[in-house]
């Protein structure tokens, strides 16, 4: 894994690409190679992302971070004088795709009187699509998170869940394993089956970046 820094902005250029059956999000933009900066891990990072404090931010390889996604790494929880651990606020698998415009922003709290930022974790294939902001304390594998989406502070997605567009999770949720999630507020309105980790697989999607 690499904790890595990156701020730079650049001119691009994109072409339309089609997604598979399994990813709701059909908007997703490609864009040329020379758009982004590739890590020793295979992270493909657009020059015009925008990370904020990379140094709390880690990245489990072979990502894909689009142009205009703001991921917020400053706003970690504060490490007790004394203690020398790392503060990673953002922890991200493999195979997770970041498209343009999403947010990734730790969720936040008042306890006994402090106001606090606590880390978040998204696991490996997962989907953010354009325009959605997540405040989630934990996302699983294989997750599709469709266009314009707000998934709720300190929520929880299991494995294997489709989100579709424009759907609102409610904060502190629980979204079971293998559902499908829609609606203001987000409610589980289909069984996936079990072959969803296949259909939601971001292998080929990387590959074409």
């Amino acid at each position: 894994m690499l904790i890595f820094l990156l701020e730079t902005v650049v001119g691009r250029a994109v072409i339309p690409y089609p997604v598979g059956s399994g990813v709701s999000n059909q908007n997703v933009i490609m864009s040329q190679k020379s758009e982004y900066i590739q890590t020793e891990t295979g992270n493909k990072v657009s020059r015009k992302s925008l990370i904020i404090g990379s140094q709390n931010i880690i990245l489990g390889g072979k990502t894909i971070i689009q142009a205009d996604c703001c991921i917020r790494g400053d706003l970690r929880r504060l490490v007790p004088q004394g203690q020398n651990a790392a503060a990673v606020a953002i922890a991200v698998g493999r195979y997770c795709f970041l498209s343009k415009s999403c947010l990734l922003r730790p969720p936040s709290k008042t306890y006994r009187g402090q106001f606090s930022y606590y880390p978040m974790k998204l696991g490996d294939h997962v989907f953010v699509g354009e325009g959605s902001v997540v405040e989630a304390a934990v996302i699983g594998s294989y997750v599709n998170i469709g266009k314009n989406c707000v998934i709720g502070k300190f929520s929880i997605i299991k494995d294997c869940v489709r989100i579709e567009d424009g759907t609102v999770i409610a904060p502190n949720s629980v979204i079971p394993s293998f559902s499908s999630v829609e609606g203001h507020p987000g409610i589980v309105v289909e069984e996936l089956p079990e072959t969803a980790s296949e259909m939601l697989e971001l292998k080929e999607l990387y590959k074409s970046i």
